[in-house]
């Protein structure tokens, strides 16, 4: 469970520290800082997400084949091939535009390792969870990838806080990516040390997988739309609110890049609890209902408190902002993980979450921070970056809805809770 959670984490921490750079990486790769740079850098960045849906394909077979530690443990390798070519790319005074070719072939190779991490780590902690506590041990997804907001944050916050913003440009920016590597073997041993106690799945489930899959997809349109809409939300909340916070308070609040570092990290140590609140309180009362309400809390604070934000741009009042934001993304989250895995019928559960996931997540995540940028621009208004979250909450909030309201049959819904989840994804 601890390599799961390290790894989860540190699969993240690669992910995001991209974003949470695009200030520096766009002045490294394009020459400049301005908004068009920015808009090169964001789409670079949302590049990561096209190659999700093929990981999670070709890491779910190795998973079936070879056991979910094994994809885990390959998902990881190639992730540090992707942190190496990115922290040693070369940048635009030295070597033009071949720099950002590089980082293009590390983004999709970043989003390839990463493709099966949410479906693999989620199965494995919910089959390592004991009766009745499959939503705590869910919420442990979250707090890796909250781990990974406090360990980017931190980094940052301390390379700004040493570093001249020339040395951060010049060299500074390449640390964060060399750092993953540094701690990449540690985890790798966790990890490997868990490999074999993974269930692994029988050789013959391969055997008319693709049949199952189709059948039951086609069988839960009406769960896979609402799983869509909360994957919407979750990407929105996390890549707009948190992942692209550091270049909205940094361009369009103009506020301190070293403090919007440490808000940003101590945001994410605020949401630690909460997400473990709210996988407590889904085992009590139901995960659906408290997703539900966590959602409609965030969808009504967003966008007073993106407006008092914007009214006078300070570094206490993002304080407030981050701090308030992240008391309900951390119950939305700590219910989020189990909802979505448990909400479809056993026996090809795992391959429906993935392809769901990975196919919105691409969709939504992989051009949020283009078109908020674009917005930003076209607009002249700093709250295109609220109003963007809360339309993609507000269709997450819709799919909590639906899924809260559905009534399922008495005897399925103990069956499909007795049963381990299956680790086809």
């Amino acid at each position: 469970m601890i390599g799961s959670i390290a790894g989860n984490a540190l699969e993240w921490y690669d992910f995001m520290v991209f974003s949470y750079l695009v200030p520096v990486i766009s002045a490294v790769f394009f020459g400049g800082a301005g908004q068009r740079a920015v808009l090169f850098t964001t789409l670079l960045f949302g590049l990561g997400f096209v190659t999700r849906p093929l990981g999670g394909v070709v890491l779910g077979l190795f998973a079936d084949r070879h056991g979910p530690g094994s994809a885990m443990v390959l998902g990881m390798s190639v992730m540090a091939v992707s942190m190496l070519l990115i922290a040693c790319a070369p940048g635009w005074h030295s070597a033009g535009l071949a720099g950002a070719g590089i980082v293009v072939v590390a983004r999709l190779l970043q989003g390839f390792s990463a493709g099966a991490e949410f479906a693999t780590s989620t199965s494995f902690l919910i089959e390592e969870a004991p009766p009745g506590r499959r939503g705590f041990y869910g919420s442990w997804q979250m707090v890796g990838q909250a781990a990974a907001q406090i360990l980017g944050g931190g980094v940052g916050f301390l390379l700004a806080a040493a570093l001249s913003p020339e040395r951060l440009v010049a060299w500074g920016w390449r640390l964060p990516f060399a750092f993953g590597l540094v701690i990449l073997p540690a985890i790798l041993v966790l990890r490997r040390s868990g490999r074999e106690t993974a269930p692994r799945p029988a050789r013959d489930t391969l055997r008319g997988s693709t049949a199952r899959f189709l059948r039951d997809l086609g069988r839960q349109k009406g769960r896979a739309l609402s799983v869509a809409g909360l994957v919407g939300g979750t990407s929105a909340t996390l890549y707009i609110l948190y992942g692209y916070n550091i270049t909205f308070a940094t361009h369009t609040l103009h506020l301190p890049i070293r403090m919007v570092f440490f808000i940003t990290m101590a945001a994410a140590i605020v949401m630690v609890p909460f997400i473990l609140l709210a996988g407590g309180l889904g085992d009590r009362f139901g995960g659906r209902r408290v997703l539900l309400a966590s959602l409609v809390g965030l969808l009504v604070a967003i966008v007073p408190l993106s407006a008092f934000l914007v009214a006078g741009p300070s570094v206490a009042r993002l304080l407030i902002v981050q701090g308030g934001l992240a008391v309900f993304s951390g119950l939305f989250l700590g219910s989020y993980s189990t909802v979505v895995a448990e909400v479809f019928e056993p026996g090809s559960r795992t391959t429906v979450l993935a392809t769901v996931h990975n196919m919105t997540v691409m969709l939504v995540g992989g051009t949020s921070q283009p078109i908020v940028t674009w917005l930003l621009a076209a607009t002249g208004s700093a709250m295109a970056s609220g109003l963007y979250v809360a339309m993609a909450v507000l269709g997450a909030t819709l799919g909590a809805g639906w899924l809260a309201a559905e009534r399922r049959p008495a005897r399925r819904m103990a069956l499909a809770r007795a049963e381990p989840v299956p680790m086809h994804v």
